[in-house]
């Protein structure tokens, strides 16, 4: 819902608006590129911002694909469906299955799109307050992420938040570092601890 109203103060038509959820479904992304959109930014440098910050993506592939480990068509679909959120929500789950990813991942494509629909639909009539205070609700949701993988692993809390140090630091201390590619460098710093930390049952988490 939050990306609709953005996306629509933005500028983007109802039909790209909707069309940015069904075919990208980038999530934070989404924001980026709407919010880039709006300050009349260059299409290149869009894709541009948009693929560093989702290198992420690459390193949770990874990690799926060698514990699915789908066919040639399912890997497709599967890779389609990797967002921040049904990636924690997979790797929580110690018998995890492609079938059962695909649901996870179906139903959080639906609900991510019919939340677009509604935003985008409502965004005229929305409380401008309202509408900047709904960007909070992605934040909430990072943290409701996190809580549970911490629960379950204890390591994964030094992990996240050495992450977010680093990210602080590199935006600090080297500003001519674009967002994007400080994300990039906080996450592979971070794994590289992450790698050397012990853990327990490693086949059933990330």
């Amino acid at each position: 819902v939050a990306f609709g109203i953005g996306a629509r103060a933005a500028g983007i038509g109802m039909t790209e608006t909707t069309g940015m959820s069904v075919f990208v479904f980038a999530g934070a992304s989404q924001f980026i590129a709407a919010e880039l959109v709006g300050s009349g930014v260059h299409p290149a440098s869009i894709v541009l911002a948009t693929l560093v910050l989702n290198f992420r993506h690459f390193l949770m592939s990874t990690h799926l694909g060698r514990r699915l480990r789908p066919g040639r068509a399912a890997s497709l679909a599967v890779g389609f469906f990797v967002t921040d959120e049904t990636y924690v929500v997979g790797s929580l789950e110690p018998e995890l299955t492609p079938a059962y990813f695909l649901g996870i991942g179906i139903a959080a494509w639906l609900g991510w799109v019919a939340g677009t629909v509604i935003g985008a639909a409502t965004a005229q009539v929305i409380p401008e307050a309202l509408a900047r205070s709904m960007a909070v609700t992605l934040y909430a949701m990072y943290i409701a992420l996190l809580v549970p993988a911490v629960v379950a692993r204890w390591q994964r809390g030094i992990v996240a938040v050495l992450g977010a140090l680093i990210a602080w630091a590199a935006s600090r201390f080297v500003p001519a570092l674009g967002p994007g590619w400080r994300i990039v460098v906080a996450m592979l710093a971070a794994s590289a601890v992450a790698v050397a930390l012990p853990m327990e049952d490693d086949e059933a988490g990330a």
